[in-house]
């Protein structure tokens, strides 16, 4: 019996259709991989099946009493709560049914004989449910999730809006973790979590006895934990048994099978249409003539989705920079607390280095000093002579009500129209997504806009936080190919070894220098 039932399902945002008469099964132990380019709908979808979002046509339905656990990538965390009360919240139900079970004994001592045993009944079943989801050991369970992530060693007291992308990712998998739905919904969870962690939610996954839906762009992590794809595109949904490269393949062979059909009808039509016009008008051929007609008229014709336009980044590139990129002395970086040791780093012309430790180390704090955007606590920070710095940030919160042309145009008010959109569709974006408000984009798309910004403007260092989250295997492709063929000096923060190896000339290890225990 299936958990989840999605029949003709469409759905659009103005005029761009993201699904058509799409259906969807969820059956019971299936480790599903929803997979597409970005902006195909993965995360819309989810938002439909979850009743975040109200779909234009068809229906939703899931099984009875099926409780649905989803991590979503844009969950907000409230101001004043801490990781220990974020992570016991997983466990409201169990102190709603507390507080009746409270109300239920207070009412008790003047209840008449009849309404006693009622009572006595329904506090039965509530001590009893307590038991069974083991309310009095809620504590020791949230701990021994926090340990398991990490969260322990950043302290369970913490406010969660000081914490890192990584950190909260972590916090948020947490809460989802101990309240153990009978499905887990997954949208990019490996962003901002460094390979430890990825690790631990592998073997997690692996163990998960119930159903999940997985939305991931690192293959490596997918291919490891489904056993099932479905793939987005142009408005469909098509499922696949097997893993992402299973899928590839089968996928590769179903698409060169559709353009050799498409090629042969092509040539019959053309055959056909031929014929007719060279008949039609003789008495003794028109009616083969006619016949032919009826039969391109009855003709289900062939059509070949249109290619998605591939990102193409090219770095502009600025004049040479000086020897030395960034020289530290002593340098301690962090807010109130120091997050590192005493650092003397040297970066030279020409190196490409990747950052990479457990979240919340300091990275992303490194980067901002290094680049002078927040104080040290402690030491000096020197920059080189000539340096053209491009950064492109973790997350921002740019953009506003902008469109994609609007948001370039204030980067660039020299550009032209024709040279704002062209930069654009250089980056993978179609026209609609172009005209389209860069909030109402997918978060790869939102990638890809920013990445816009960086390759039109000359640099001779790029400073990247995190510059694979949220893209598409395609996209991915490209910048890194594009980051080898760089000819200025790269300082990276990234967390797929599959990404930065063969790029980085150097890696630098965070922990070595951390105060924090990891």
């Amino acid at each position: 019996m299936s958990i989840l039932n999605v029949e003709h399902l469409t759905h659009g945002f103005g005029d761009r259709a993201i699904f058509n008469d799409v259906s969807f099964r969820l059956l019971p132990g299936e480790h599903i991989g929803l997979v597409g380019a970005n902006g195909e709908g993965k995360s819309t979808f989810m938002n439909i099946i979850t009743g975040k979002l109200s779909p234009d046509e068809g229906k939703v339905e899931w099984a009875k009493h099926v409780r649905v656990g989803y991590l979503d990538q844009h969950t907000v965390l409230s101001a004043g709560q801490t990781i220990r009360q974020v992570l016991a919240s997983a466990f409201d139900f169990l102190y709603e049914m507390e507080a009746q079970m409270n109300e239920i004994c207070d009412k008790m001592g003047e209840a008449t004989p009849e309404e006693l045993e009622t009572y006595m009944e329904d506090l039965g079943t509530i001590q009893d449910l307590l038991t069974m989801h083991d309310f009095y050991m809620i504590d020791a369970k949230v701990e021994e999730v926090a340990k398991a992530l990490g969260l322990q060693e950043i302290g369970l007291d913490r406010d969660v809006t000081e914490l890192s992308g990584g950190q909260r990712t972590k916090v948020l998998l947490g809460k989802l973790l101990l309240e153990k739905p009978d499905i887990l919904l997954l949208d990019e969870p490996t962003n901002y979590l460094d390979a430890e962690h990825i690790e631990w939610l592998k073997r997690y996954l692996n163990e998960y006895e119930n159903a999940f839906i997985l939305i991931s762009h690192d293959i490596p992590f997918l291919n490891s934990v489904i056993n099932l794809i479905y793939h987005m595109d142009n408005q469909e949904l098509n499922r696949y048994v097997g893993d992402y490269d299973k899928f590839q393949e089968v996928y590769a062979m179903k698409k060169s099978q559709l353009e050799a059909a498409y090629n042969r009808q092509q040539k019959e039509i053309a055959d056909l249409k031929d014929f007719v016009a060279r008949n039609k008008a003789r008495v003794s051929t028109r009616n083969m003539a006619m016949s032919r007609q009826k039969k391109l008229d009855k003709m289900d014709v062939i059509e070949l989705a249109s290619e998605k336009p591939k990102p193409e980044f090219y770095f502009k590139e600025a004049r040479t920079s000086g020897r030395i990129i960034f020289q530290t002395t002593d340098l301690v970086i962090g807010y109130e607390e120091p997050l590192s040791k005493p650092m003397n780093l040297t970066m030279e012309r020409g190196q490409k280095i990747a950052l990479i430790g457990a979240n919340g180390i300091g990275k992303t704090t490194l980067l901002k000093s290094l680049l002078g955007l927040i104080p040290s606590l402690r030491g000096t920070v020197e920059q080189g002579d000539y340096l053209e710095l491009g950064y492109f940030e973790q997350e921002t919160t740019d953009g506003g009500d902008n469109s994609c042309i609007e948001a370039i145009w204030e980067e660039f008010p020299g550009f032209s129209q024709y040279e704002v959109r062209s930069a654009l569709a250089k980056c993978g974006l179609t026209t609609k997504h172009i005209e389209s408000k860069v909030k109402v984009l997918s978060g790869g798309e939102q990638a890809k806009v920013r990445l816009c910004k960086l390759i039109n403007r000359p640099s001779n260092v790029l400073v990247l936080d995190e510059p694979t989250n949220h893209l598409d295997v395609d996209a991915k492709e490209e910048l890194q190919r594009a980051l080898k063929e760089y000819k200025g000096s790269i300082l990276m923060v990234c967390h797929e070894p599959e990404f930065y190896e063969g790029l980085a000339t150097d890696v630098w290890d965070l922990t070595k220098w951390t105060t924090k225990l990891v």
